[in-house]
This record gives C-alpha cells, structure tokens and sequence, in this order.
C-alpha cells in the first residue's frame, strides 16, 4: 500500500467518521484496504485518542472521539471535551432515538435481513414518533429532506428499493449501526424499565437457532 492510499482511507475516515463496506464501490474498496492494515490505522488514530469500532459482522467502521460511550467496550475517560463530535439538532436526535427503538421492535419480532438490517415504511416511523415523542416527523418537504438526508450522511439509514422517502408510501432500511449511536440504557430510558431492549447477542442467538433447524 502506498503512503497516497494510506492518505485516502484515513482522510474519508476522519472525514466521514464512518465506512460501510455495502454503501458505495468506493467504500468497498477503503474498508478492504483497511482490512489490510487495522493495526496501523488503529495505532495511528490512538495518537489522536480517537476509538474505531469494527463491526465485522455487517462490515462497517465507525470512530468515535475521546470520552464517547461505545456498547460493548469499556469507557475511557481522557478529559476531553470531544470536539470531534458530530454536532447534532434536536430533531435528528428525536430521529435516531425513535429509529433505535423501531429497530429494537424489529430484533424482537425477528424482522432483520441478512445484513442486519430492519424496513420499515415510513409512515411507521411517524406513527412511533407521534406515540415516542408527542410529534411527527417535519411536515415541509425542504426540512425533513434535510433530516434524511444528514442521517444517511451518518449511514444510519438507505432507501430501500428506488424509494427517496419524501412521501408516507416510502419504505426505508435501518442499519444496524443505530446501536452503535444509541446505547440499550438510553433505549430503555425512553421505552421505560418495561421493555427491556433487544440486544444484537439476541439477535445472533435467534439467527443461530435457526441456522440449526
């Protein structure tokens, strides 16, 4: 590998902040090229004190800054303020928050592909809005384009089939990296004590049990 593609893959990293390897052909062949070298990577991000989660199982990479909360690792606390965090609106937080729950709802019912991912039409999406958070998503076309549009950014969500989600007949896909963004103690917050999360361990036995029969 040479020093330019070496460049290339930590400049889309620190950029981006996220690769999934089924995005893009372009991010197919950065996560291989990471593939190649994660030590190096990962010891060059130490220095910066920035924490890379490798889900291997759903072929995605994601970085988190100093003192940021990832599940299943262990907190690190380096004093920083974690300017490196995504700065987030209100209504992209109410957004993922209702995401995550919809896609814990679809580890429950077993509703999750191959990927690991969850579909859902987008009129579910409002309705768990409205009976989450007292409101649905934003009506102008202009903003919830917008809404959209940033959380795919993140690779949280894709349209599913040639869908653009800008009516309610829109389905759309939930990647599984929610779960990185929104951890099962946040969730159960705001499902409350009686709905215990669904974890992605849930998840992997459910698939496993089947693989058997």
């Amino acid at each position: 590998m040479t020093p330019a593609q070496f460049s290339e893959l930590m400049i889309r990293l620190l950029d981006h902040g996220v690769l999934c390897r089924d995005e893009s052909k372009k991010e197919a062949e950065l996560y291989d090229r990471y593939l190649q070298i994660p030590e190096l990577v990962e010891d060059y991000l130490s220095v910066l004190h920035i924490r890379l989660h490798h889900e291997r199982r759903f072929t995605a990479l994601r970085l988190f800054p100093p003192g940021a909360e990832i599940p299943g690792e262990s907190d690190l606390d380096d004093g920083f303020n974690s300017g490196l965090r995504n700065r987030l609106s209100q209504q992209e937080v109410a957004l993922i928050l209702v995401l995550r729950a919809e896609y814990d709802k679809s580890l429950r019912d077993g509703q999750i592909d191959e990927h690991g991912q969850a579909t859902l039409p987008l009129e579910a999406i409002n309705l768990a809005s409205k009976n989450l958070l007292g409101r649905p998503l934003p009506e102008g076309r202009t903003e919830r384009d917008a809404l959209f549009r940033r959380l795919r950014q993140l690779r949280l969500i894709r349209s599913a089939g040639d869908g653009n989600l800008e009516d309610s007949e829109s389905w759309l896909i939930i990647r599984p990296d929610i779960t990185s963004l929104v951890t099962d103690t946040v969730l159960a917050q705001l499902l409350g004590d009686d709905n215990k999360p669904a974890s992605n361990d849930d998840a992997e036995d459910e698939t496993d049990a089947e693989e058997k029969e």
